[in-house]
């Protein structure tokens, strides 16, 4: 078997995750808020106290808000969480950057006491579409290729068969698509960066880009997704995957053959074998 290349450079993640630590706290970091406050919105849907949360984030001040005293741990390739440990695992705006997103979700779930919950949210396929549509335009008419730029986000079936692979039960995979609007397209890039979420992708060219590929680039995208205000949109595709660690007092779906009912007294109709036409 051979190994398949890495999606991430992780020592550019880094990097970049630092730099953006450094910069004074802004408003840049708001998709986290916002999806932190989505967090506990859906924390208080399922209506139970948990008392050993686990948070696996690069940015842990927003989610700390919402479960303070939670254990925080980098999304490192191995987890630093105890085996059995949490009643929660909150994997936060990092799952898109792993290399393995399987194995993070599966150590995830080892960490969870039975019963215990995973939730995760991650930018998902639809995102940063324009930015990409922009780039690759330009780089096609300027250069005549194509090179990798934006991180290839997951679509959200795919996300959700995640969970089942990893082996917890009742997954739910939903998806809300964020559109927030620019002055510019500069501006995006700034915040990308203050976000530590610009390319530290294995495959990106390893020099700079050139000047009429950019300057291209953002021509098209004030011109292409411009909003009636004068300002530019960017659409962010944020991904929730929920699901349990199994345990016996949880739902199952019935055996086949083991209804009390048939499902023609239930609608009211007549039941008629296979291949049979209905009379008129």
């Amino acid at each position: 078997m051979t190994t398949p290349p890495l999606l991430t450079d992780r020592q550019a993640l880094e990097r970049q995750r630092a730099r953006a630590k450094s910069r004074p706290a802004g408003p840049e970091l708001f998709l986290h808020e916002d999806a932190a406050l989505e967090l506990e919105e859906r924390l208080n849907e399922v209506n139970r106290r948990f008392t050993a949360p686990a948070i696996v984030t690069a940015f842990p001040e927003p989610w700390l808000k919402i479960l303070p005293g939670a254990k925080v741990v980098p999304d490192t390739e191995a987890l630093d969480l105890e085996p059995g440990a949490y009643d929660l695992v909150v994997h936060a705006m990092a799952l898109h950057w792993a290399n393995d997103p399987v194995g993070q979700i599966v150590q995830s779930t080892r960490a969870l006491r039975p019963d215990g919950l995973f939730i995760a949210v991650m930018f998902g396929g639809q995102t940063l579409s324009e930015l990409r549509a922009a780039l690759a335009e330009a780089e096609a008419a300027v250069t005549g290729g194509l090179s990798p730029r934006v991180l290839p986000m997951g679509e959200i079936r795919d996300l959700g068969g995640l969970l089942q692979r990893s082996g917890l039960a009742l997954p739910v995979a939903d998806s809300v698509l964020r559109k927030v609007t620019y002055e510019t397209p500069l501006k995006l890039l700034s915040d990308l960066r203050a976000m530590g979420e610009n390319n530290a992708l294995a495959a990106r060219l390893r020099r700079f880009t050139r000047k009429s590929v950019f300057l291209d680039a953002m021509r098209r995208y004030s011109e292409t997704f411009q909003e009636p205000d004068g300002r530019v949109r960017a659409s962010f595709d944020m991904v929730w995957l929920t699901g349990w660690k199994p345990h016996e007092s949880q739902q199952k779906p019935l055996r086949p053959g083991s209804a009390a009912a048939r499902l023609a007294e239930a609608l009211g109709t007549v039941e008629r074998p296979a291949g049979d036409k209905p009379e008129h």
